[in-house]
């Protein structure tokens, strides 16, 4: 029973392990797009084409690429966290449009389908205490 009583001292310690760990992947993930260069930016952002948005696909391309690779580095350090996570969570959307006007299975669409409701999650919850948002913007205390 100690151990339960004792949970919720770690919930920061879990979110700081779910930041670090989609951060250092999708880092990963998005730094062959990042340095792939304007050849790539532009197949990456043709993906925009499915909601009508035709100009500049180089443009969104390379956001998508910063969304993934700076944005993952900013979720594990948890530093602007919530725009990271905005960033992250627009960037999943549109790869889940992308797979499903590709007529791909629920296996080509899942995994981003998936990170997308993790952003959106991480989006309300916040960065926990672990991060840099907190010791660089500390929340003001509550008074019940």
């Amino acid at each position: 029973m100690k151990f339960f009583s004792n949970i919720y001292r770690l919930q920061d310690f879990g979110l700081l392990l779910l930041r670090v760990g989609l951060g250092v992947m999708f880092t990963i993930h998005g730094y062959p797009k990042l340095i792939g260069g304007p050849e790539n930016w532009t197949s990456l952002g043709e993906t925009m084409g499915t909601l009508g948005i035709h100009f500049a696909p180089a443009f969104w391309g390379f956001l998508a690429a910063v969304a993934e690779a700076v944005g993952g580095q900013l979720l594990a350090l948890g530093l602007f966290f919530r725009v990271a996570c905005l960033l992250l969570l627009c960037t999943m959307i549109m790869a889940t449009i992308s797979h499903l006007s590709q007529g791909e299975g629920f296996s080509g669409y899942s995994h981003a389908l998936e990170s997308a409701f993790v952003f959106a999650g991480l989006l309300f919850v916040g960065p926990g205490r672990y991060s840099l948002d907190q010791a660089l913007f500390p929340a003001p205390r509550r008074r019940y």
